[in-house]
């Protein structure tokens, strides 16, 4: 950190220097002081009325200039360790801000002793302040605009890579970005209002020197051309900035994991041949995910089978518990209460069942397979998979990118058989602290183990099973999400009469 404070200040000597230079520079323009509105009787008494009051006059005036040479050198000096980096990044924009600033403060001063002028000695000040005014637009045009253009370039071309050769600036907190608008209009003030105020004000001083008046036609058409390049100047900036803008929308949705939107820019320049590759790009992508995606979901689904296959009593559960929850899931969406499920949950909530009793494989065969009922310490052991399917789980999907589906996963595992008035296992958890997910899972898992046909037990009816369910409604199951999954009869049967058929 003592290097990088010791870089900004470097850097804040430097570009000091340049902005000095650059004020410099804009002084010879041909300013007001050249003009022979300074001859004007008005004028001379505004000079002589200045002149009785010396004092504030210089302190004003110095000030004028002083004070941004102040903030320059608080904005490189005095700095806290944690704003180094974004100080280093933002000081062209705000050096050039600071140069121009004095002769904005100057023409207030000035403004202000020509306002005194007037009530004292009764001068009219209108051309004064014209003639001031077009000065200052020079000058401060010209020192902004071309300030930022050196030391932008500068910064981007040699003090940014130098200073930061690997780290990602766009991710430093605070840092200013400078839009494809804000740099049009800095073009634009450079080659097209720079030089028509310039223009003006040799006008102006053309007029006075040789005693004609400036026509109105003259000043509207000035108005026009600036209008024009003022219209031209957005219509550039919307050019470029819109094709920009949908590829960084783009590159969200990517990041987002959201690979089959595409950017839709049709046209056969530069951004139609960026837009043409980044879709493709993409494409590659969402094909790649894809593929990663199945052998994932294939390797999950594959424990879970080979978990199943050393329980002699639960054959099939997994895909039928799947089903039943992609069944449940759909008849949730419908209801007022759960419309706003996203499409993101569901999905995941889905993918996870499979994974519920993952834990399994780590319960002894002697458990696992016994055909009758288990003693109390053999239930305590069985109880145990919950959290050991848990870390399983936490395990298996720590390397997927999707992190809503990897808590989704876990929990599925951990609290599947969590009650609602909390004398399920294995945290004894009750209501709403059990995830909203799990809480899913368990009537899924519950109701298949019901219609189902286990070593210990006959398959029950479809009547017994929902009346079962039905009067657990409130103590082992959520009673909102229990009636609902009861109205989704009608689709259980259907799908577990498909898989008898």
């Amino acid at each position: 950190m003592e290097e990088n404070k010791k870089q900004l200040r470097i850097i804040g000597v430097i570009y000091g220097t340049l902005i000095s230079i650059i004020n410099y520079l804009g002084f010879l323009i041909p300013s007001t002081g050249k003009l022979p509105i300074r001859e004007t009787e008005d004028f001379l008494i505004y000079r002589a009325f200045m002149k009785e009051y010396p004092v504030p006059v210089t302190i004003l005036g110095v000030s004028a200039f002083v004070i941004p040479v102040i903030f320059c050198v608080l904005y490189s000096w005095v700095c806290k360790t944690e704003d180094l980096k974004r100080r280093i990044i933002n000081i062209p924009l705000v050096y050039s801000f600071f140069g121009s600033i004095g002769w904005i403060l100057s023409f207030f001063f000035d403004f202000f002793f020509l306002c005194a002028t007037k009530f004292f000695r009764g001068i009219q000040i209108k051309d004064i302040v014209f003639s001031s005014s077009m000065n200052i637009l020079n000058e401060s045009l010209f020192i902004f605009t071309l300030g930022f253009l050196i030391l932008y370039t500068i910064n981007r071309k040699y003090v940014l890579p130098k200073i930061f050769p690997e780290e990602n600036i766009m991710l430093i907190k605070g840092i200013l970005k400078p839009s494809v608008q804000f740099l049009f209009i800095v073009f634009y003030i450079s080659v097209g209002l720079f030089p028509i105020f310039y223009l003006i004000s040799c006008l102006v001083k053309e007029s006075i020197e040789r005693g004609f008046d400036i026509q109105n036609s003259v000043y509207i058409v000035v108005a026009f051309l600036i209008t024009c390049g003022i219209v031209i100047s957005i219509t550039l900036s919307n050019f470029f900035d819109f094709p920009l803008k949908k590829v960084k929308e783009g590159t969200e949705k990517i990041k987002e994991g959201n690979y089959s939107d595409k950017v839709k820019i049709v046209s056969n320049d530069s951004f139609g041949e960026l837009t043409y590759t980044f879709n493709e790009m993409a494409s590659s992508l969402d094909e790649k995910t894809k593929r990663i995606m199945a052998i994932q979901e294939s390797v999950i689904r594959g424990m879970a089978v080979m978990v199943e296959s050393r329980d002699n009593s639960t054959g099939g559960h997994i895909n039928r518990t799947s089903d039943c929850v992609k069944v449940f899931v759909e008849k949730l969406r419908q209801a007022e209460q759960y419309k706003n499920l996203s499409d993101s949950f569901c999905k995941a909530v889905i993918k996870a069942a499979p994974m519920h009793d993952l834990g399994k494989i780590a319960v002894d065969d002697a458990i696992l397979r016994k055909p009758g009922k288990f003693t109390d310490e053999e239930y305590s052991i069985m109880q145990k998979h919950s959290a050991e399917g848990a870390r399983i789980v936490e395990n298996v999907v720590r390397d997927v990118d999707d992190e809503e589906f990897k808590t989704i996963a876990v929990n599925v595992a951990h609290y599947h058989h969590e009650k609602w008035n909390g004398t399920g296992y294995p945290e004894k958890i009750s209501g709403e602290q059990i995830p909203f997910e799990a809480r899913i899972m368990a009537l899924a898992d519950v109701f298949d183990a019901l219609v189902s046909k286990r070593c210990y037990k006959d398959s029950f009816s479809y009547d017994r099973a929902f009346s079962i369910i039905e009067d657990s409604l409130g103590t082992h199951f959520d009673p909102v999400l229990g009636k609902i999954f009861i109205s989704c009869r009608p689709e259980l049967q259907a799908l577990y009469e498909g898989y008898n058929s």
